[in-house]
C-alpha cells in the first residue's frame, strides 16, 4: 500500500522545485505540485518500489508542459524574478549570473529545457532520464549537448556570460 504522506514528504520539495524552474512562477508551481499528488491519489498507480520520484516528477513535467503551451504563458514577461531571496552583499554577483542562467535556460525549447532540467538540477543520469521520458539515451544526449551550446550562446549575447 502506498503511503502517500511519505511520499508528499520525501519528494513535494522536488516536485515543486522542478516545476518553479519549469514554470518561472511559484503560484503555478504550487499548484502544479498540489496537482501531482491529487492524481497519485486519484489514480493510485502501480509504482515500482524506488521509481516513485521518477514518476512524480514525470507527471510534473507533463503538466508544466500544459500549463507552458496555454495562453496564460503568452501574457508572462518572461525575466520575472527568478529567486525569492534578497542576496547578501557578497552574492551580488553569484545571484545575478543565476538569474542569467535561469533566464537563458526559459528561452530554449521545452525540450533542452527538460533535459538541462533532470541533469543537472535533479541530478539524473542519461539513461534514466531517458527510460522516464521514454526516448533512446542518444537523443537524451544530443538534447543536453544542444542545449548547452545554445545557452552558451544566448548567454553571450546576452552578456551573461564573462568570456
Amino acid at each position: 500500500m502506498i503511503d502517500y504522506g511519505e511520499l508528499y514528504e520525501k519528494y513535494a520539495t522536488d516536485v515543486l522545485r522542478v516545476s518553479y524552474f519549469y514554470l518561472g512562477d511559484r503560484q503555478r508551481a504550487e499548484d502544479v505540485c498540489q496537482d501531482v499528488f491529487v492524481r497519485l491519489m486519484t489514480n493510485a498507480p502501480d509504482l515500482q518500489e524506488g521509481r516513485e520520484k521518477a514518476w512524480l516528477l514525470k507527471v510534473a513535467l507533463n503538466r508544466c508542459r500544459d500549463l507552458w503551451r496555454g495562453a496564460w504563458v503568452r501574457r508572462v514577461v518572461l525575466g520575472s524574478p527568478a529567486f525569492e531571496t534578497i542576496p547578501a552583499p557578497d552574492a551580488t554577483e553569484r545571484r545575478e549570473d543565476e538569474e542569467a542562467m535561469m533566464q537563458a535556460i526559459h528561452l530554449l525549447p521545452a525540450t533542452f529545457r527538460e533535459a538541462i532540467l533532470l541533469y543537472y538540477y535533479q541530478g539524473y543520469g542519461i539513461s534514466e532520464i531517458a527510460e522516464m521520458l521514454e526516448l533512446p539515451e542518444g537523443t537524451i544526449s544530443s538534447r543536453l549537448s544542444r542545449a548547452r551550446k545554445k545557452l552558451e550562446q544566448i548567454l553571450k549575447d546576452e552578456g551573461g556570460l564573462e568570456q
